[in-house]
């Protein structure tokens, strides 16, 4: 059976959209948002802003998505100390891991030491993570997240090995190195190699769009588990498709109208968490990805493009789905 993760994307999988897409069950774990390591030692309401699932945990137990789906904390930076005590500090406030962000590739992030710009240097990610697993208690698994390289993919698997040799738990490797940035192909045969080279646990990332994208990276890489992230915008239920398919189970993928009513629960959950100037803006960003998967998608966002106001926002809803309970139409007015 795969294991099956939700990426982190930064500004977009955040706690409501873990709690929502995780709801709909086949993923696994989740990885928060990226926090950022720098210069100082992290206070603890760092941790608990990006990864509201670590607050108020009972002794012993791990931050959990409302429906029970284990998160990861996950760590960016190149200074192996102020990294490897922030990680000993979210393993105490209850991480379900501890996840090392070795493959952002963004310029801002990589002028300052931190992401993709670590693959130009496998000693560097080799005392990262060796620092990481010597200060993160044993029973904390610390897991490491590459690409195939930075500016060309030449030392995939140096890279690869000084994470394992240095002590990860497992490696979840995007099949593509900082300069292919998100263009296709995804290179998964380069993955097989890593996975065929190394003993831990190795995750495919990249390029798994549907089931059927899902089994040629099985095929081609070797790893029956995978990460999901842009895939996951795209089709909220995939994962779910993925696990029925491997168990041989019925499975009736989502509706449009099913899906809309998932943007309604996104949209009326960031009415709590966020100012209303945003929420347009949030929904615009998810049906991006939804049209790739849905044509009603791109319907919807021509209907609200040009609109920011939550009134003129409730009533689009409402005319796309009149069939909402009499309860949440007044609970929007």
């Amino acid at each position: 059976m795969p294991l099956i993760a939700l990426a982190p994307m930064e500004g977009v999988v955040d706690y409501q959209l873990r709690d929502l897409l995780t709801s709909l069950g086949g993923i696994d774990s989740c990885v928060t948002e990226f926090i950022r390591v720098t210069d100082t030692r992290l206070p603890p309401r760092v941790f608990t802003r990006l990864c509201p699932e670590l607050i108020n945990l009972a002794p012993n137990h791990i931050a959990r998505t409302p429906n029970g789906t284990p998160v990861a904390v996950q760590l960016l930076g190149g200074n192996p100390e102020l990294l490897a005590f922030s990680g000993a500090r979210a393993a105490s406030m209850g991480a379900a891991a501890i996840d090392i962000n070795f493959g952002c590739p963004a310029k801002t992030v990589n002028r300052h030491d931190g992401g993709a710009c670590l693959l130009q240097t496998p000693e560097r990610i080799y005392n990262i993570v060796k620092a990481m697993r010597e200060a993160v208690p044993t029973a904390t698994p610390v897991s490491a997240k590459i690409r195939l390289g930075f500016n060309d993919r030449s030392r995939y698997l140096d890279i690869a090995q000084a994470a394992a040799d240095a002590g990860a738990d497992r490696l979840t490797v995007h099949a593509r190195s900082k300069v292919d940035g998100y263009k296709p192909p995804a290179y998964w045969d380069c993955v097989g190699e890593i996975n065929a080279a190394l003993a831990i646990p190795v995750v495919v990332n990249g390029d798994i769009w549907s089931v059927a994208d899902y089994l040629r990276a099985r095929a081609e890489s070797g790893c029956e588990d995978v990460m999901l992230g842009r895939g996951l915008l795209s089709c909220p239920d995939l994962a779910a498709q993925i696990k029925a398919h491997v168990n041989h189970e019925d499975y009736q993928p989502l509706s449009w109208p099913q899906v809309l009513q998932l943007l309604f629960s996104h949209y009326q959950a960031g009415k709590q968490l966020f100012p209303k100037k945003y929420l347009g803006d949030r929904l615009k960003q998810w049906l991006a990805h939804l049209k790739r998967h849905y044509p009603g998608a791109q319907v919807f966002f021509n209907h609200i493009k040009t609109l920011r106001e939550e009134p003129q926002l409730d009533a689009a809803f409402f005319y796309a789905l009149p069939e909402l309970p009499a309860l949440q139409r007044q609970g929007a007015d």
